[in-house]
Formats: C-alpha cells, structure tokens, sequence
C-alpha cells in the first residue's frame, strides 16, 4: 500500500477555543483534534466547492446565462455611466 506524504499546518488559536473544540471531539467520537479540525474544515470546503460548482445547476441557468453571452443586452444608462468612470480612473493611473 502507498504511503501518504504528509505536511504540516500550525494553527494558532484562543484557549477557550481550543476547550471548546476538545469538548466537541469527545461528544462526536473523534481521536483527536487533529481528526475533528480535518472533519470540519474538509466539511465545509466540500459545501465551498459543490456551490461552486453547481452555480449554473439547472438547465433554465445555463440557457440564461449563455443566451447573454450569445445576445449580451444593450448597456444601459447606469452601465454606461460606470464605464466612463472605470474609463476616467484607469486614465488617471
């Protein structure tokens, strides 16, 4: 069986925090600390990534979004408007 390269995070945070954290390890039935952290961050990136990733989910989004892109609206005032300010900015650069 391959072995996993590991690597190491520091991480540096309030007492209490930590007490806290060590609490809920033993009410969830984690080893360690380590094991709880990597649970709930890994957790949480996979929501992060499945909302990423499914922002054009439903066949409806997809149609609306590359219909704009296909047949972009004509700007409107306020478009128009913020273009010549991002145009007077960039020239003052």
């Amino acid at each position: 069986m391959p072995t996993k390269e590991l690597t190491r995070l520091d991480l540096r945070i309030p007492r209490e925090k930590k007490n806290y954290f060590e609490e809920v390890l033993e009410i969830g039935g984690f080893r360690s600390l380590t094991d709880f952290l990597l649970s709930a961050a890994s957790e949480k990136a996979e929501a992060i990534m499945e909302k990423h990733n499914n922002w054009l989910s439903s066949e409806h989004d997809r149609k609306l979004f590359f219909d704009a892109l296909v047949n972009p609206p004509v700007p409107n005032n306020k478009l128009k408007q913020a273009m010549r300010k991002h145009a007077e900015f960039k020239s003052k650069k």
